[in-house]
């Protein structure tokens, strides 16, 4: 993979400055409409040996491309607030939004490698690494990020002639370090390891390009070069997409008859009594109903409520004061129908913390922020470090729930989120992080007669909207995605637990119980 990049290519200096204007022209007019258009970022990972030419690099791209849209990031080693996160926490937080270009100097491969050659992580955790990176590309091209992967090679004797003549010049001696000469006595490992992680994680929407770092105007112009066919590749895909929408957009509205029938624009009233109109065929394909075994009428007396609250909110106090709690972190997840009590058991949950151990992340509407990330970027953000815990009310599973019902997103979008989430709580869990996701349900009368509730209490009427009426006339096609995520989604590590939650006080302790056991458990094998 890397012989190619041993030949000694050369750009001569009256070339370089023949095409140099052109490609600079061309790079910033390609810059300038992915920024118009905003339908796409441009992220651009630079890797390779060290002394080939990587950082110089950098600053070219900064100086051809307009630095004011480019966000460059140098991602050394992880800081201690880092290494306290899932190992793509740090990426995640510094994605360029839609629009913009984004370079890594340094990237989720780096530590990887690095580990191995050093021989801090075995042979199974870096297969593990690989992975988790190819999964990572691979939503990050489905949500519209061109991946722009270069890795600049020197041969041996060329790293050595490179590291030895910038020592000599007092000018760039202190670009080299003891760290330098380090790695070039494992170049040999080094060159092995990087080139079988490279060959595993290049692929069509993320390809590896392999640049000889020894002449500057080579490297240059090749970089420069890479990029610019990744922007003009990625503009003309948008341009297809955006073209196949209208002519799809105009098929229907060709195929409607002269006089459609108008309906009423207000039927929040027609379906507030009933379960609402059944689902739209074809949309969500149908599934076992999983809540037809819950039992729904069961009641717990308050006296035993007030009893058992106190008992399980004194347990969950006792296991964050556990002295392996550090070792650990909590992700509650929160979801569940309308009016079904999360917001009281989350409370329920609150009270017996203390304030500094917990943060609530309350899920609305995505915001216009948000809009223009990859789908999962707002949810890394607000991942625990351990010894803490990170409640979610609502979360990643909008994808699959309301914007999958309501058609906020394309199908194609929700149908590859459900292994998408699997792999994000799969990297949670492997950072010893619990993830803890509850489901709370009523059946459609009980949330009617809390809706009327709502509706007759002043200082609970901020809790209905028409939204929430308009969501009733949707049920069955709720309860159908509903039941379709947990099929896909609850798995070994990640299970979901569904609450019965007609009442109120069993729901919450039924809250309460699973967040104990589930930290019990994991503080056993801390």
């Amino acid at each position: 993979m890397f012989e190619s990049a041993e030949l000694g290519h050369e750009v001569s200096k009256s070339k370089y400055e023949r095409e140099v204007p052109a490609l600079r022209e061309a790079l910033l007019e390609a810059q300038y409409e992915v920024l118009d258009r905003r339908s796409s970022a441009t992220l651009i990972l630079i890797g390779g040996v060290d002394g080939a030419g990587k950082g110089e690099t950098v600053n070219v791209l900064n100086e051809w491309l307009d630095p004011r849209h480019v966000h460059t990031h140098a991602l050394g080693v992880p800081t201690e607030d880092e290494r306290a996160r899932p190992a793509h926490w740090r990426f995640w937080r510094s994605l360029p939004p839609r629009g913009k270009v984004g370079i890594y100097f340094g990237s989720w491969y780096t530590q990887p490698i690095v580990q191995r050659v050093f021989r801090q992580t075995s042979e199974a955790e870096l297969d593990q690494a690989v992975e988790r990176i190819v999964e990572l590309e691979r939503m990050l091209a489905d949500e519209r990020v061109t991946l722009v992967k270069i890795w600049f090679h020197l041969s041996k004797a060329q790293q050595k002639k490179r590291l030895e003549a910038l020592s000599r010049d007092k000018k760039t001696r202190w670009r080299v370090t003891e760290k330098d000469w380090e790695h070039f006595a494992l170049y040999d490992r080094f060159r092995k390891i990087s080139e079988r992680v490279l060959r595993h994680t290049s692929s069509g929407h993320a390809p590896w390009h392999v640049v000889e770092g020894l002449d500057a105007r080579y490297r240059s112009l090749t970089a420069g070069g890479l990029v610019l066919s990744a922007m003009r590749a990625q503009i003309e895909r948008d341009t297809a997409a955006a073209n196949a929408k209208k002519a799809a957009a105009a098929k229907v509205e060709a195929a409607k008859p002269e006089t459609a029938k108008v309906e009423p624009s207000s039927t929040a009233a027609k379906g507030r009594k009933g379960k609402g109109a059944p689902h739209e065929p074809g949309l969500l394909p149908e599934t076992t109903n999983l809540f037809k075994a819950l039992d729904l009428k069961s009641r717990v007396d308050k006296d035993d409520y007030e009893k058992r609250l106190e008992e399980l909110q004194g347990r969950l106090n006792l296991l964050t004061r556990h002295k392996k709690f550090p070792k650990i972190g909590v992700v509650g997840v929160f979801e569940g129908v309308d009016a079904a009590g999360k917001g009281g058991a989350i409370r329920r949950v609150t009270q017996s913390l203390d304030a500094r151990v917990y943060r609530i992340h309350p899920i609305a509407a995505p915001t216009e922020e948000e809009r223009v990330q990859p789908y999962l970027w707002r949810f890394w953000r607000h991942v625990p470090q351990h010894g803490s815990i990170a409640i979610f009310d609502r979360s990643w599973y909008g994808r699959v729930l309301v914007e999958r019902v309501e058609r906020f997103c394309r199908d194609e979008d929700w149908q590859r989120a459900f292994g998408e989430i699997n792999a994000f709580e799969e990297s949670l869990v492997e950072h010893g992080l619990v993830v803890v996701k509850i489901w709370m349900h009523v059946d459609p009368a009980e949330q009617l007669k809390r809706f009327e509730e709502r509706q007759a209490t002043g200082f609970k009427r901020f809790k209905i909207t028409e939204e929430d009426w308009r969501n009733r006339e949707k049920w069955p096609a709720y309860e159908v995605a509903a039941c379709q995520m947990f099929d896909r989604t609850s798995t070994e590590i990640a299970p979901w637990k569904i609450v019965a939650a007609n009442d109120k006080r069993g729901a919450r302790l039924t809250v309460l119980e699973t967040l104990c056991d589930r930290i019990a458990a994991a503080l056993d094998r801390a």
